[in-house]
């Protein structure tokens, strides 16, 4: 009976620990499609709550940023935190919080991209899942532009995606990609931080 109470004591504090770090470990992303969905599905407290805590991180990634980008992300975090008053008095839709939503993943993963150039040829040999996740932030950003804007963006993240993918190799093949990689990816923040 004892070793059924220690376990069953130990199962609760594993779970108490998961759904707990679960509620501390959404990423940045994670919190802003929380916030678009609990608006979506109308639930104020939840969507001002998620909101307050995306602009909490926005502003904490937009301070550690010494990018070019920086101003732009306090800028959409100002934009967010305009709307909480909205979504907890249920006047904010989800298209509207979605389309700055998708500018604000566009940011980021640009942001982050420029983040790791500025550290030249270190910044990229190795870190080919960080550029992939971050170039998979902008494509899924990329349907406000709309356009030209957005097919030249999204030929440029496919090719980008191409060349990142042997970030990941040794020797001269890894080299290769770095130097093809650095110029598609510094494109894709220029238009990035020029579109938006």
């Amino acid at each position: 009976m004892k070793r059924f109470l220690f376990s069953l004591a130990a199962i609760m504090l594993l779970f108490a620990g998961t759904s707990n770090a679960f509620a501390q470990g959404l990423s940045l992303e994670g919190l802003l499609d929380k916030a678009v969905s609990l608006t979506e599905k109308g639930d104020k407290p939840g969507s001002a709550d998620a909101l307050t805590e995306s602009v909490s991180a926005l502003e904490k990634e937009a301070k550690s940023s010494d990018g070019s980008l920086k101003d732009k992300l306090l800028g959409k975090a100002g934009d967010l935190k305009a709307m909480i008053p909205l979504a907890s008095a249920g006047k904010l839709s989800g298209g509207t919080l979605g389309k700055v939503v998708s500018a604000v993943k566009m940011l980021i993963g640009a942001n982050r991209i420029s983040g790791l150039l500025g550290k030249g040829e270190s910044g990229l040999l190795g870190n080919a899942s960080s550029l992939t996740s971050s170039l998979g932030l902008i494509k899924a950003g990329s349907s406000i532009l709309g356009g030209s804007n957005e097919s030249k963006l999204n030929g440029l993240v496919g090719e980008a995606a191409k060349s990142v993918a042997g970030l990941d190799k040794k020797g001269p093949a890894a080299k290769l990609a770095a130097a093809a990689s650095s110029k598609q990816l510094g494109g894709i923040v220029s238009l990035v931080s020029s579109a938006l």
